[in-house]
């Protein structure tokens, strides 16, 4: 699994071991990573829970840490400690610095002479904060805005977060609204020395806010001990938990560890229910199967005969993948159009009734495909999503996506070479619902499936097209497929596959 992260750690961006801890990881810049980097290990935070129930939806809601206290009283850094030793796989760190109001001209220029307040309930957009926290409580997708505290105003770019195991929301209001208390599921206040905050706060503001110390101080006074005292210190009595000296207080972040464990205990869903449920039932009509011609079985024998060389292998997965290719084009919306042949005839045709057609594949087999996409679709737009499985605990992680803009008006042709259990399909599939995409314009194309990835994606999402060469009935409980092809990115790239692979975690090995 170390070898898994640092190979990861190459797709992002290096982050200085030097920098402090506590800096704050939702008012950056939108190229930066969506990552968590702790003494011990990196966490990403931009994952989502990896199960739905046979709806599609999530089965339970994400837990909500509510972390309020003084600014500068080290909340993020207690939240970094908590997601540390909690060590859930996919954790969303929100703050309410990223939610200050949009300033009038009046208001900047009160800000620049350190004359506005920053520390008032009325300098955050609340109502934006609690629709925010709502859809990512229910594990969807939201777009969160970029603070720049250098000019007091709002990027132009906007960052997108998902859903996860666990959030995380700190900020000096937290507990001041009556209706963001009720998304909280656990609220903690952070309680530090006064003298603490004021000396952090100098070092903060001065080195990364570029202000100078009169300016800081003018604002202590005027605005933040004052605010403190009115508006944030009266809410210590609403937390279910108060922190005494912050980050220094491990007994008690301990104890807050255990709490969150055994919440999430209750309510973790058994994936091989969901995978098994439907067994019993036919295979669902969103199933379209390439016809098992002769010559389509003959490029199965070749690519799942065990002796077949790489070369081969390479260039009869080829031929497969353009078959398939070109079926599943042929599903596609066309409407009626009429055209004149060079020879001055009309001729009724057909052509594509959608607007733009993106292919979206699952790493890392399912970029094999991308050149039988190409060839065969002109211009077409290309995305890919990094999902890998967690050797600890056998659920699928979402590491790395990049789609292309306006995705939501495509038909989208999601690929990956071998579904096994569905679990890697499930959640590429939920990440482009996350992104608007309408279900019934998602294409899930394989080479070869399972049964019981046929079904589990099927229930899970009805309007979700499957398509694949072929349907293998059985699973073995390494939930490799059976008779199978091997596990295809390894023979297609001439990689040794780990002993515990299974066809759905072709990405372990990335």
């Amino acid at each position: 699994s170390n070898s898994s992260a640092e190979s990861l750690d190459r797709l992002y961006p290096t982050v200085g071991s030097s920098k402090p801890p506590r800096k704050r990881t939702t008012s950056q810049c939108k190229s930066e990573p969506p990552l968590l980097r702790t003494s011990k290990r990196t966490i990403y935070t931009a994952g989502r829970p990896p199960w739905y129930n046979e709806h599609g939806t999530q089965s339970k809601e994400a837990f909500v840490i509510g972390l309020g206290g003084g600014s500068a009283s080290g909340k993020t850094t207690v939240a970094t400690m908590i997601i540390e030793a909690l060590d859930v796989p996919w954790v969303v760190l929100l703050s309410m610095d990223s939610f200050y109001k949009v300033l009038t001209k009046q208001q900047q220029e009160q800000a620049a002479s350190n004359d506005f307040n920053f520390d008032h309930p009325d300098a955050f957009d609340f109502d934006l904060i609690i629709a925010t926290l709502k859809k990512l409580k229910q594990g969807k997708s939201v777009k969160i805005p970029i603070y720049d505290f250098t000019t007091h105003s709002r990027k132009k770019e906007w960052k997108t977060l998902y859903g996860a195991n666990v959030i995380i929301f700190e900020g000096i209001m937290a507990f001041t609204d009556k209706e963001l208390l009720k998304l909280l599921d656990l609220k903690i206040f952070v309680d530090t020395d006064s003298d603490i905050r004021l000396v952090r706060r100098l070092r903060r503001d001065i080195s990364e806010r570029g202000r100078d110390i009169e300016g800081v101080i003018k604002q202590y006074n005027k605005f933040v001990k004052p605010a403190f005292d009115q508006h944030i210190q009266p809410t210590m009595r609403l937390a279910d938990i108060v922190v005494p000296r912050g980050s220094g207080n491990t007994v008690a972040i301990d104890l807050i560890v255990q709490h969150v464990h055994s919440q999430l205990e209750e309510v973790r869903v058994a994936w091989a229910a969901l995978a098994s449920a439907h067994q019993c039932h036919p295979l669902p009509q969103t199933l379209s199967v390439l016809k098992s011609t002769p010559q389509v079985r003959g490029m199965h024998t070749i690519i799942r005969n065990r002796e077949t060389s790489r070369d081969e292998f390479i260039f009869y997965s080829k031929r497969l993948m353009r078959l398939l290719i070109e079926h599943a084009l042929s599903l596609l919306p066309f409407q009626s159009c009429t055209v004149q042949t060079p020879q001055g005839q009309d001729y009724e045709g057909k052509t594509y009734s959608g607007k733009q057609i993106t292919g979206v594949s699952i790493l890392r087999a399912g970029e094999t495909m991308e050149p039988a996409l190409r060839a065969v679709c002109k211009d077409v737009r290309i995305g890919t999503i990094l999902i890998q499985t967690n050797c600890n605990t056998g659920e699928p992680e979402l590491h790395y996506l990049r789609l292309p803009k306006d995705i939501s008006e495509d038909h989208v042709i999601l690929m990956d070479c071998t579904v096994s259990t569905g679990a890697a399909a499930m959640m590429a599939v939920r990440v482009l619902l996350d992104h608007d995409v309408p279900e019934d314009k998602i294409f899930l194309l394989s080479l070869l499936m399972a049964e019981m990835g046929v079904h589990s994606v099927a229930y899970a999402f009805p309007r979700v097209k499957i398509i694949t060469t072929a349907v293998d009935k059985e699973v073995n409980n390494l939930f490799r497929i059976i008779p199978g092809i091997g596990n295809f990115g390894d023979r297609y790239f001439g990689t040794d596959a780990p002993p515990d692979w299974s066809d759905d975690e072709d990405a372990l090995s990335t």
